[in-house]
């Protein structure tokens, strides 16, 4: 559809824009996804003003015909601009639904002005509304996507920071790591766990690492051999590992499958693996008698 085919719906969105935005907005009060309780009432208003005036440049240069894609390049801007508003709204706690909401309290605005002008032509309007429905429901779609991958975005963000969390890698003294683990242990954690360990490694010239599982309440077979694998790839590094905090209960399922810690030191309590990780670098822990 071009400019031409669209003169109407154009003109009614640029000569009265201010009285949609303004029956934009107050739509959006009327069924509650105005949110003046996260934004103010000026941010609200430069968020739709923004919108509309994207949406109007779209309409004007982009093909709107059977074959509309908000996709084309000529909807650019309008992208943009539901890319910039739906992040914003999403970070400060929007759900779906009601930015959905927000982009559909449009419609209300722009039928009521095509009614006004278009009262006697009803085969027109009646095109006029299926066409900027089309548009609108095309915001909408577009903006949930939108939401949907940033929400994905943040919680794989958050999923990773958790993990780092989860998962620090402390020097406890020159050339001494510790890497106390908590939690349940996969495979693609433990996986994580060494790279992030060897990197470390590398980065602080380190000598020794205790590996401690007290926090770590059981293992299955495949875990236990990322252990000892991860243990093989410290001493490859040039580094000594030391497993310490082995529970009852992991000790006995290791021992059921048949797992070898070949190698490997083991210490009962991570107090003990950090004595000998220093006796190790040429240390002593000597206690001091009280004068």
């Amino acid at each position: 559809m071009s400019e031409t085919e669209t003169s109407t719906v154009l003109s009614i969105l640029r000569e009265r824009f201010d009285a949609i935005l303004d029956g934009w907005i107050s739509t959006q009060s009327d069924e509650g996804v105005l949110r003046t309780d996260l934004f103010s009432h000026k941010e609200g208003r430069e968020q739709t003003s923004s919108l509309l005036r994207a949406m109007i440049t779209g309409i004007a240069e982009g093909d709107t015909g059977s074959r509309f894609d908000l996709s084309s390049e000529a909807w650019t801007e309008l992208r943009t601009v539901l890319v910039d508003v739906t992040q914003e709204r999403s970070a400060r706690g929007v759900s779906p639904s009601d930015m959905a909401s927000f982009v559909l309290a449009l419609k209300g605005p722009i039928f009521f002005q095509l009614k006004e002008l278009l009262a006697d032509q009803p085969g027109e309007l009646v095109e006029e509304i299926f066409f900027i429905s089309r548009v609108i429901d095309a915001f909408a779609v577009y903006c949930t996507e939108v939401f949907i991958a940033e929400r994905d975005r943040i919680i794989e963000q958050q999923r990773d920071q958790m993990q780092e969390l989860s998962t620090p890698v402390v020097e406890l003294w020159d050339k001494v790591l510790t890497l106390p683990l908590i939690g349940t242990m996969d495979s693609a954690r433990a996986q994580e766990v060494m790279e992030n360990l060897l990197e470390t490694i590398l980065q602080r010239q380190s000598e020794v690492v205790i590996v401690d599982l007290t926090g770590v309440q059981t293992v299955d077979t495949q875990v236990a051999q990322h252990m000892l694998r991860m243990a093989s790839a410290v001493r490859l590094m040039g580094a000594e590992c030391i497993i310490s905090g082995i529970s009852p209960t992991i000790a006995q399922t290791m021992v059921q499958l048949g797992v070898d810690v070949g190698e490997v030191t083991t210490r009962s309590t991570i107090r003990t693996g950090l004595a000998d990780a220093l006796n190790r670098v040429g240390y002593e822990i000597v206690h001091k008698a009280k004068q």
